[in-house]
């Protein structure tokens, strides 16, 4: 009785692995036949204790060698697939040595990054240096040394972001023209590039952070005509030696007198466009002669020196020198923008 069974069994298993046409076919050929739980040799297995001694024994010595042919004829079929498989896997990746490399494409520049080196190769030929400041600042940095009064809007938390313990964001690279004054002594020529944080919402002209040049000149008898002359210089070697300056009246709580520049239009020499928007003058930033509350609050004596300070804003700059529509677009990280810059 229990040789035709394992007669049948064997018959059985023939047919099957006869008919394996895969490695995951071969796979559950082995779940069906010796697994654990509920492979029907282990169901087999479970069988024997119900037998009597000498036919258990016999029996037993039988269905061991029945599984051990399975074992043998699934790890052959299992070893085939696998080998099989490799083949496969190899010629799919098989690298053809004859064939040219792939030129690795190289990183590029952020146009932010390009115009900043920009401004400070034109400022350092012309004797300043460049300084660097927290971009986390105390009230005194932020407003007080810059007299900027208790009672002005910019210190209100809905245009500076404010952090804990009375610290802030700073709303202006100035604050790097009083870390500048503190450690050093005039007569000094320094501009400060760097990011500034204000409570703005983003759309196609502003961002809640940006990026801004401060620049400071302080010695003895520094006049309006000095920043003219350097603001005029700047622009001529930044957008063309045709290019001109003009100033408007303005007020800054940290210069005094305080005026508004502009330049002709890099774009249509001043004739109007779309870029300076038919005007012919494109602005370029706030400017004046430092206050002398501010060279008080750093130790200078106004008596004796002056000076003039200026900021224009990279992020605009870039964006009508390189005719963008939105200057979100400079904030996107999207390669395919970036890469079109060098």
């Amino acid at each position: 009785m229990e040789a035709e069974r394992l007669e049948q069994l064997r018959a059985q298993f023939s047919a099957e692995a006869a008919g394996i046409d895969s490695e995951s076919a071969a796979s559950a050929l082995r779940d069906r036949w010796t697994g654990r739980k509920s492979g029907l040799l282990t169901a087999e297995m479970k069988t024997l204790g119900k037998l009597s001694p000498d036919v258990r024994r016999e029996f037993g010595l039988q269905l061991n060698a029945l599984k051990d042919e399975v074992d043998g004829r699934i790890a052959e079929l299992l070893s085939g697939f696998g080998a099989r498989r490799e083949a496969e896997q190899l010629v799919r990746e098989r690298i053809d040595v004859t064939l040219p490399g792939r030129r690795q494409s190289s990183g590029r520049l952020h146009p932010i990054t390009l115009m900043r080196e920009r401004i400070e190769e034109i400022f350092v030929s012309m004797g300043y240096t460049i300084e660097d400041g927290p971009e986390i600042e105390t009230d005194f940095y932020n407003f007080d040394a810059l007299n900027i009064p208790p009672s002005h809007p910019a210190r209100s938390s809905q245009d500076t972001l404010y952090l804990e313990n009375g610290l802030a964001l700073r709303s202006q690279t100035s604050t790097v023209q009083i870390h500048a004054m503190q450690r050093r002594r005039p007569p000094l020529r320094v501009i400060a590039p760097g990011r500034v944080y204000r409570r703005d919402t983003p759309d196609a002209t502003h961002n809640p952070m940006f990026f801004q040049v401060e620049g400071l000149l302080v010695d003895r008898r520094v006049t309006l005509g000095d920043l003219k002359g350097t603001l005029g210089e700047f622009v001529r070697r930044m957008f063309g030696p045709g290019t001109r300056t003009r100033f408007r009246p303005s007020y800054f709580p940290f210069t005094e007198p305080s005026a508004e520049v502009d330049y002709s239009c890099f774009k249509c020499g001043g004739a109007g466009c779309r870029i300076c928007k038919g005007s012919g003058w494109i602005e370029l930033g706030g400017s004046g002669l430092v206050h002398p509350n501010v060279l008080r609050a750093v130790a200078i004596d106004p008596e004796e020196f002056s000076g003039f300070a200026f900021g224009l804003g990279i992020d605009r700059m870039c964006g009508l020198m390189y005719d963008l529509d939105d200057i979100r677009l400079l904030y996107e990280n999207d390669a395919r923008f970036l890469e079109q810059f060098r």
